[in-house]
């Protein structure tokens, strides 16, 4: 809650204002036209956010909402093995037509993630169980729980034998990618588990005891929820799941490189989203992000950026991540791995007026990780990637991503594949227009393409590869098409 207080305070005084929580002006400038740029996701994930904190009090309510009238087959009682606390309930519908409004998902979480004109399947009815695992820290307040390693596993009634596990994107939690995951796979036949990764919002970086601490606790949550929801699934429908794959967006994206790499018995394979890259000694967001806020004060010219690894063509999307993501992405990841650089910004909190969250610390723009002491190197060794993976993975990242650029991610995490031995394993596509969130579509639709119908192709592709033998399309780059839909279809081949 103490991230909540903080940000509604600073939506009150915005709103008052005709600030950027009333809809009129962003933060450093933002304001413009809305049909040129309307409110980004950052802006309006923490707009939404209020709204639902005003509506309910703390998040959704536990125990409200339809919990009879499903016709639920199977055991009543679905103990989680290692939860703390949870909850089961029947629903006629677990996809997010049916669950909007009630406390069984969160719209608000989800903001920016998906274009608006997506369409979703809806009508599978089935169980719903929320929970949490022991944990010591308290930033998720979803069900007025106020703790954290919180999950949600979703069982249709009619199953097809898999279950698919996703880890929050950002510094999300666990119902973030209901439109964008669980929807689609639910209505497949799969079950469907994901997790808030043990902390979330901006204030993540304080969780934890030692350096790199919070984020690796991201991968043993992924693993802890697999092993619980494979035993949940075996208890609702009798047997084992007979395929199991994980996949996510951006975290979640590494959370999937990460666990086929560490964890693959657990899985048959993946689907990674634009993961954020980390390693050792870069790149990574510290050594690509440093310019970008560089360039964002004027201390850097557009030759560093595309040297960092940010591509051309897409300028015009830089002025945006200047305002919304640049600064609180660096700065806050940088406290994270490296604390003791600038133990003044972010300090104890990101800020307490949404300005504050999103700009950047200035240090930031001398930030050089080949500078730092060896002590951070370990940090980030806590949770680097090898390229090692154990189970076959397709990677998907847009050309025009520019909070993680291609370039300085998902290209190189190709190539460490291949060095690990493990390319055979690997696929990685481009998507021509594609950038970090897809609810930009919504305002460059001459320029961009959702990443979300490719994700769909990806998915199918990558089972058909491991039930079937079909082998994917080789690597290549997926053209964005002059007409069409590019909202919901997205051909790999």
């Amino acid at each position: 809650m103490r991230f909540l207080r903080r940000v509604e305070r600073a939506g009150a005084r915005s709103a008052a204002d005709g600030g950027p929580l009333a809809g009129e002006e962003g933060p450093r400038g933002f304001r413009s036209p809305a049909r040129t740029r309307p409110p980004g996701p950052v802006v309006v994930l923490l707009a939404t956010t209020l709204a639902a904190v005003a509506a309910t009090g703390a998040g959704p309510a536990a125990g409200a909402g339809p919990e009879r009238g499903a016709g639920c087959a199977g055991p009543e009682r679905l103990p989680v093995p290692g939860a703390e606390h949870q909850r089961v309930v029947c629903l006629p519908d677990l996809t997010t037509a049916g669950l909007a409004g009630t406390p069984y998902t969160d719209m608000a979480d989800q903001a920016g993630l998906t274009a608006a004109g997506t369409r979703n399947p809806s009508g599978v009815p089935g169980r719903q169980v929320d929970g949490y695992f022991p944990d010591d820290s308290t930033f998720n307040t979803t069900h007025g729980w106020n703790h954290d390693a919180q999950f949600v596993i979703r069982l249709p009634e009619r199953w097809n034998g898999g279950l698919v596990v996703t880890g929050a994107p950002g510094t999300r939690k666990q119902y973030a990618t209901d439109t964008a995951v669980s929807d689609h796979v639910l209505a497949r036949g799969y079950a469907y588990a994901a997790t808030d990764k043990g902390n979330s919002t901006v204030d993540f970086h304080q969780d934890g005891k030692r350096p790199g601490a919070a984020v690796a606790e991201w991968n043993r949550r992924t693993t802890e929820l697999t092993r619980a929801a494979k035993k949940v699934v075996a208890q609702r429908y009798g047997r084992a799941p007979r395929r199991t794959y994980v996949t996510g967006v951006s975290n979640g994206g590494y959370l999937t490189r990460w666990q086929l790499e560490n964890r693959p018995e657990l899985y048959d394979g993946g689907v990674d989203w634009e993961g954020s890259l980390w390693t050792a000694d870069g790149p990574s967001l510290l050594t690509s992000l440093p310019t970008a806020v560089a360039h964002g004060i004027g201390a850097a010219d557009d030759r560093a950026m595309y040297r960092a690894g940010f591509a051309r063509g897409s300028e015009f999307l830089w002025e945006y991540h200047r305002t919304a993501y640049w600064g609180v992405t660096q700065k806050t990841y940088r406290a994270e791995f490296d604390p003791s650089y600038d133990p003044a910004c972010p300090g104890a909190s990101a800020g307490s007026t949404v300005e504050e969250i999103l700009a950047p610390c200035a240090s930031d723009a001398r930030y050089d990780l080949e500078r730092r002491p060896a002590s951070v190197r370990r940090a980030l060794g806590k949770v680097a990637l090898t390229g090692r993976i154990g189970k076959p993975l397709l990677t998907l990242h847009g050309d025009l991503d520019t909070l993680l650029p291609l370039a300085a991610d998902s290209a190189v995490y190709r190539r460490m594949t291949d060095r690990a031995g493990a390319g055979r394993l690997h696929r990685f596509y481009t998507v021509a227009g594609g950038t970090h969130t897809d609810g930009l579509y919504d305002s460059h639709p001459d320029r961009l393409r959702p990443i979300l119908p490719c994700h769909r192709s990806a998915f199918d592709a990558l089972t058909a590869w491991v039930e079937r033998g079909t082998p994917p399309p080789a690597d290549r780059t997926v053209a964005r098409p002059a007409g069409g839909d590019v909202v919901n279809s997205c051909p790999l081949r």
